[in-house]
């Protein structure tokens, strides 16, 4: 409901499913924080089954000096504010006005481009770490791995249209945030870097020399991905992480490795991606879920597991 931009989503289409949901007799209960509101215990001693699908939602921070500087803010506290404005008009992150920088170069980036757009930014800048990629495949991206090109997102053509030119500036790291007299974020600096394969066949980076710069910046939006779902009720529940942070279930299941009754789905087991993964294995594990309880298959869907 408010992670999405309305511009990709309209919010109609999902509260006719929540409303779809109610009346099929699914009790929601709002505003509940797991582990303070209700001990993550209680879930598993009154519960015959829990399925855990909280999402991906630490996002990867960039501790630099003056990180926290007024403007300063993570890409979704920024888009989640924008369309809960637009839904109740409550308090949001404004870039009207701005000059916006966006760190990161992903779909949660290009959201927060046409979202400022929206807004009526002043100028927008994308920052991303890599070099601008191919027109065509590159000899190491060979058919059928997914095609590594350069592509132009809804964002980046918004603003090629509105200001004139494409917002990407590419191989360039961040090194600090500079700020006024008053701790708000004022400019940026950075350098250039260059990739290049280590004697392993590894990429790595190096710092471009005398090619420093300075971009001038009223808010900047942090969008440099995610490192897995908020640990708090996984610590509580006691469990497993994969290394990259996801949460260990089975093989080819649904089901947690530390609780038999603990289910996880979405992006909190698979690693940050999209809503219609979300959905097909929120599917899934109901199945998965319905066939533990009740020891026999009575829901439609697909079978086997899906990465």
């Amino acid at each position: 409901m408010y992670g999405i931009p309305n511009m990709k989503l309209d919010k109609t289409i999902v509260q006719r499913r929540i409303d779809l949901l109610r009346a099929e007799g699914i009790a929601f209960i709002p505003k509940t924080h797991i582990g303070v509101d209700v001990s993550a215990q209680d879930l598993l001693t009154t519960k015959d089954a829990v399925l855990v699908a909280t999402g991906a939602t630490w996002p990867r921070d960039l501790p630099l000096p003056n990180r926290n500087a007024n403007g300063i803010h993570f890409a979704m506290e920024f888009l989640q504010a924008n369309t809960k404005n637009l839904l109740d008009s409550s308090e949001s992150i404004n870039a009207k006005g701005k000059h916006v920088i966006v760190i990161g170069g992903g779909d949660t980036g290009c959201d927060c481009i046409g979202t400022s757009i929206r807004q009526g930014a002043a100028s927008i800048t994308n920052f991303e770490l890599l070099p601008q990629p191919p027109q065509t495949r590159a000899p190491d991206n060979p058919w059928p791995l997914y095609p590594k090109v350069f592509r132009v997102d809804y964002g980046h053509a918004e603003v090629i249209s509105h200001y004139g030119k494409d917002p990407r500036e590419y191989c360039i790291l961040t090194k600090s945030f500079i700020t006024d007299e008053s701790s708000n974020i004022k400019a940026v600096e950075t350098v250039r870097i260059d990739w290049v394969k280590d004697e392993n066949g590894k990429w790595k980076f190096s710092e471009i020399p005398d090619s420093k710069q300075t971009f001038r910046a009223d808010l900047i939006l942090l969008a440099m991905g995610f490192l897995g779902p908020e640990r708090e009720l996984i610590d509580q529940l006691g469990l497993e992480v994969s290394p990259k942070s996801s949460i260990q279930t089975k093989p080819s299941s649904y089901n947690t490795t530390t609780h038999a009754k603990v289910f996880s789905a979405g992006d909190c087991r698979r690693g940050q991606s999209l809503i219609v993964w979300a959905i097909q294995e929120g599917r899934q594990a109901a199945k998965e879920i319905d066939t533990y309880l009740s020891n026999r298959q009575v829901l439609p869907g697909p079978g086997g597991i899906m990465f």
